[in-house]
């Protein structure tokens, strides 16, 4: 119980000091994202903490994330009549977006020549940790590799991401949104509304869409790949 109170507080603490530090000085390397974790892991390591003992109070923080998933829907009502004249756009882009995802981890996979169960952990990376570890556990995979996996892909997807943007000159808000939410579910949504609320709102629903289309377009490239 002590372990997991510390656990939860310490885990806040350090993102709060990590973010301050981060608008002291705006550096990739000094991220939240990347920091927070980073420190975690040396702590637990330093203070041979196991994961679980960790997690029995840091769990709350991801918890937390089906409500905050659910907030979503607050600009989604703001900007529905936007949503709805872009929702062809939106929708193949984020179809195009997850198949592509998927099946360009079946061929890393096959061109590290990873071991069916490893492949089959890392296919689901693009889309939101919960729903990923469902379809991981669904087609052999490990769910806790999975997880890892989601997470490193939110991380660098936030961070690569507005440097795609800039790169490409991309100005238009919902082809933002729509990259941030499909490569980089709940991390890059986040981004998505420090782009603008519009962005920020496709991005939300990207995220959603690219993960129920993860769990329908998975089986099917799988089984298209094994036919090869």
């Amino acid at each position: 119980m002590i372990i997991g109170a510390l656990s939860f507080l310490a885990t806040v603490i350090i993102y709060i000091a990590a973010k301050r530090l981060h608008r002291f000085k705006p550096s990739l390397l000094l991220s939240p994202i990347i920091v927070t974790p980073a420190v975690l892991v040396i702590l637990l390591l330093a203070t041979g903490t196991s994961f679980e003992s960790y997690n029995t109070g840091a769990h709350w923080l991801s918890d937390m994330l089906q409500p905050a998933t659910i907030a979503f829907a607050i600009p989604l009502s703001k900007h529905f009549a936007l949503i709805k004249k872009h929702a062809a756009e939106i929708l193949v882009s984020v179809l195009s977006g997850s198949a592509v995802a998927v099946a360009s981890s079946v061929w890393m996979a096959r061109a590290l020549r990873l071991n069916d169960q490893l492949a089959f952990s890392l296919l689901p990376h693009s889309v939101t940790t919960p729903i990923a570890m469902n379809v991981s556990q669904s087609i052999g995979g490990i769910p806790t590799i999975t997880a890892v996996a989601v997470m490193m892909t939110g991380i660098f997807g936030s961070i690569i991401g507005p440097y795609v943007i800039r790169m490409c000159n991309i100005r238009g808000d919902i082809a933002r949104g729509v990259l941030l939410g499909t490569s980089a579910h709940g991390a890059g949504t986040s981004k998505a509304f420090e782009f603008s609320s519009v962005s920020g709102t496709v991005s939300s629903i990207s995220m959603i869409l690219a993960a129920v289309i993860t769990l329908f377009v998975t089986p099917w490239i799988l089984a298209a790949a094994a036919g090869i």
